[in-house]
């Protein structure tokens, strides 16, 4: 069942990938259509991210990788839509 939707919580180090480099990152993925990162917390180091991607096959998988090398750690998946 392809992924059409997923909500992510995530803590992302300041320093490194910009939010919109890590934008930029996800939407060139196939399968994803769009992105909207939202900060939902900031302290001396780390940023707390709510994530949304929507497309029609979203690669969980990939944009895990995408997050983790950009500086990110995936805390919880708080939404996702997935379509037959």
């Amino acid at each position: 069942m392809p992924l059409k939707k997923v909500v992510l919580d995530v803590l992302k180090t300041i320093r490194g990938t910009s939010l919109v480099e890590l934008a930029e990152m996800i939407v060139r993925e196939t399968g994803v259509s769009r992105i909207s990162i939202r900060v939902n917390e900031v302290d001396v180091e780390t940023i707390t991210l709510n994530v949304t991607i929507e497309g029609d096959d979203i690669d969980f998988a990939r944009i895990k990788e995408i997050i983790e090398k950009s500086g990110g750690v995936i805390h919880s998946v708080d939404h996702v839509v997935a379509e037959k």
